[in-house]
Protein backbone atom coordinates (compact mmCIF):
# COMPACT_ATOMS: atom_id res chain seq x y z
CA UNK A 1 0.00 0.00 0.00
CA UNK A 2 1.39 3.38 -1.01
CA UNK A 3 2.02 6.02 1.63
CA UNK A 4 0.69 9.48 0.79
CA UNK A 5 3.17 12.17 1.74
CA UNK A 6 3.46 15.92 1.89
CA UNK A 7 6.81 17.66 1.30
CA UNK A 8 6.53 21.44 1.27
CA UNK A 9 8.31 24.65 2.21
CA UNK A 10 6.72 27.38 4.28
CA UNK A 11 7.72 30.79 5.54
CA UNK A 12 8.01 31.28 9.27
CA UNK A 13 4.60 33.00 9.21
CA UNK A 14 2.98 30.01 7.49
CA UNK A 15 2.90 31.09 3.86
CA UNK A 16 3.84 28.86 0.92
CA UNK A 17 3.79 31.73 -1.58
CA UNK A 18 3.86 35.50 -1.32
CA UNK A 19 1.26 37.74 -2.95
CA UNK A 20 0.43 36.76 -6.56
CA UNK A 21 1.86 33.27 -5.92
CA UNK A 22 5.39 34.70 -5.97
CA UNK A 23 8.09 32.20 -4.93
CA UNK A 24 11.15 34.46 -5.24
CA UNK A 25 11.54 34.38 -1.44
CA UNK A 26 11.99 30.60 -1.66
CA UNK A 27 14.24 30.52 -4.72
CA UNK A 28 17.03 32.23 -2.79
CA UNK A 29 17.34 28.98 -0.77
CA UNK A 30 17.98 26.82 -3.85
CA UNK A 31 21.14 24.80 -3.48
CA UNK A 32 21.04 24.72 0.30
CA UNK A 33 22.31 21.55 1.95
CA UNK A 34 19.40 19.43 3.18
CA UNK A 35 21.55 16.33 3.58
CA UNK A 36 19.50 13.13 3.67
CA UNK A 37 16.32 15.22 3.34
CA UNK A 38 17.28 16.64 -0.06
CA UNK A 39 14.51 16.99 -2.65
CA UNK A 40 16.26 14.73 -5.18
CA UNK A 41 16.60 11.98 -2.55
CA UNK A 42 12.92 12.38 -1.62
CA UNK A 43 11.81 12.25 -5.27
CA UNK A 44 13.61 8.92 -5.87
CA UNK A 45 11.12 7.11 -3.62
CA UNK A 46 8.07 8.72 -5.24
CA UNK A 47 6.11 6.67 -7.75
CA UNK A 48 3.20 9.07 -8.15
CA UNK A 49 2.94 12.85 -7.95
CA UNK A 50 -0.50 14.32 -7.26
CA UNK A 51 -1.18 18.02 -7.70
CA UNK A 52 -4.12 20.35 -7.99
CA UNK A 53 -4.89 22.38 -11.08
CA UNK A 54 -3.39 25.58 -9.70
CA UNK A 55 -0.06 23.87 -9.02
CA UNK A 56 -0.10 22.22 -12.45
CA UNK A 57 -0.80 25.55 -14.18
CA UNK A 58 2.02 27.20 -12.20
CA UNK A 59 4.49 24.45 -13.19
CA UNK A 60 3.28 24.41 -16.81
CA UNK A 61 4.02 28.15 -17.17
CA UNK A 62 7.67 27.55 -16.26
CA UNK A 63 9.83 27.10 -19.38
CA UNK A 64 11.94 24.41 -17.65
CA UNK A 65 11.58 20.83 -18.88
CA UNK A 66 8.90 18.65 -17.23
CA UNK A 67 10.48 17.48 -13.97
CA UNK A 68 8.28 14.42 -13.38
CA UNK A 69 8.95 12.19 -16.39
CA UNK A 70 9.96 9.34 -14.05
CA UNK A 71 6.73 9.45 -12.03
CA UNK A 72 3.05 8.91 -12.71
CA UNK A 73 1.48 12.38 -12.52
CA UNK A 74 -2.15 12.95 -11.57
CA UNK A 75 -3.73 16.39 -11.72
CA UNK A 76 -6.92 16.87 -9.72
CA UNK A 77 -9.19 19.10 -11.76
CA UNK A 78 -12.64 19.23 -13.28
CA UNK A 79 -11.43 21.18 -16.34
CA UNK A 80 -9.70 19.59 -19.33
CA UNK A 81 -5.99 20.25 -19.79
CA UNK A 82 -5.22 21.22 -23.36
CA UNK A 83 -1.70 20.47 -24.57
CA UNK A 84 -0.33 19.08 -21.26
CA UNK A 85 3.30 19.87 -20.47
CA UNK A 86 4.09 16.26 -19.57
CA UNK A 87 2.46 12.86 -19.50
CA UNK A 88 -0.31 13.03 -16.93
CA UNK A 89 -3.63 11.64 -15.80
CA UNK A 90 -6.60 13.76 -14.73
CA UNK A 91 -8.95 12.95 -11.87
CA UNK A 92 -11.83 14.95 -10.42
CA UNK A 93 -13.18 12.71 -7.64
CA UNK A 94 -10.88 12.96 -4.59
CA UNK A 95 -12.43 9.97 -2.81
CA UNK A 96 -12.01 7.70 -5.84
CA UNK A 97 -8.46 9.01 -6.29
CA UNK A 98 -7.54 8.16 -2.71
CA UNK A 99 -8.78 4.59 -3.22
CA UNK A 100 -6.77 4.40 -6.47
CA UNK A 101 -3.61 5.67 -4.77
CA UNK A 102 -3.85 3.34 -1.79
CA UNK A 103 -3.47 0.21 -3.93
CA UNK A 104 -0.34 1.40 -5.74
CA UNK A 105 2.81 -0.60 -5.08
CA UNK A 106 5.44 1.26 -7.14
CA UNK A 107 6.50 3.88 -4.60
CA UNK A 108 5.09 6.55 -2.35
CA UNK A 109 2.67 9.27 -3.41
CA UNK A 110 3.65 12.92 -3.12
CA UNK A 111 1.03 15.62 -2.67
CA UNK A 112 2.81 18.40 -4.56
CA UNK A 113 1.91 22.02 -4.17
CA UNK A 114 -0.49 24.06 -2.15
CA UNK A 115 -2.48 23.25 0.90
CA UNK A 116 -5.94 23.11 -0.70
CA UNK A 117 -5.54 19.55 -2.00
CA UNK A 118 -3.51 18.52 1.04
CA UNK A 119 -6.29 19.68 3.37
CA UNK A 120 -8.82 17.71 1.30
CA UNK A 121 -6.70 14.60 1.88
CA UNK A 122 -6.21 15.43 5.56
CA UNK A 123 -9.96 15.84 6.05
CA UNK A 124 -10.39 12.32 4.66
CA UNK A 125 -7.61 10.82 6.79
CA UNK A 126 -5.56 10.16 3.65
CA UNK A 127 -2.34 12.11 4.21
CA UNK A 128 0.01 9.82 6.12
CA UNK A 129 3.00 12.06 6.75
CA UNK A 130 4.13 15.59 6.01
CA UNK A 131 7.55 17.21 5.94
CA UNK A 132 7.42 20.98 6.31
CA UNK A 133 10.57 22.96 5.63
CA UNK A 134 10.20 26.22 7.56
CA UNK A 135 12.31 28.98 6.04
CA UNK A 136 13.48 31.99 8.06
CA UNK A 137 11.29 34.43 6.14
CA UNK A 138 8.31 36.53 7.21
CA UNK A 139 6.13 37.26 4.16
CA UNK A 140 3.33 39.15 5.90
CA UNK A 141 0.71 37.87 3.49
CA UNK A 142 0.25 35.42 0.66
CA UNK A 143 -1.00 31.86 0.25
CA UNK A 144 -1.21 29.99 3.58
CA UNK A 145 0.24 26.53 4.10
CA UNK A 146 -3.25 25.25 4.84
CA UNK A 147 -6.47 27.11 4.04
CA UNK A 148 -8.89 27.73 6.90
CA UNK A 149 -11.53 25.01 6.67
CA UNK A 150 -12.24 24.30 10.32
CA UNK A 151 -10.37 20.98 10.11
CA UNK A 152 -8.54 20.08 13.31
CA UNK A 153 -5.93 17.38 13.97
CA UNK A 154 -3.05 16.61 16.30
CA UNK A 155 -0.24 15.19 14.19
CA UNK A 156 2.56 13.31 15.91
CA UNK A 157 6.03 14.84 15.61
CA UNK A 158 8.47 12.30 14.15
CA UNK A 159 11.47 14.62 14.08
CA UNK A 160 12.62 18.23 13.96
CA UNK A 161 15.97 19.15 12.43
CA UNK A 162 17.85 22.43 12.09
CA UNK A 163 19.29 22.51 8.57
CA UNK A 164 21.32 24.85 6.37
CA UNK A 165 20.62 28.62 6.18
CA UNK A 166 18.29 28.63 9.19
CA UNK A 167 15.79 26.18 7.70
CA UNK A 168 14.00 23.81 10.09
CA UNK A 169 12.55 20.50 8.91
CA UNK A 170 9.43 19.35 10.75
CA UNK A 171 8.31 15.77 10.05
CA UNK A 172 4.85 14.77 11.25
CA UNK A 173 2.86 11.55 11.06
CA UNK A 174 -0.91 11.84 10.91
CA UNK A 175 -2.73 9.40 13.13
CA UNK A 176 -5.97 8.10 11.68
CA UNK A 177 -8.88 8.57 14.00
Amino acid sequence: MARILGYIASSLDGMIAAENDDLEWLFKYEGMDLGEHDYSTFLKRIGTVVMGRGTYDFIARDPSPWAYADQRVIVVTSRPIDDPKGVLLVRSDVDALIAELRVLTDGDVWMLGGGQLQIAFLERGALDEIEIYVMPELLGSGRPLFPSTGFRASPKLVSANALDKGCVRLHYRMDAG
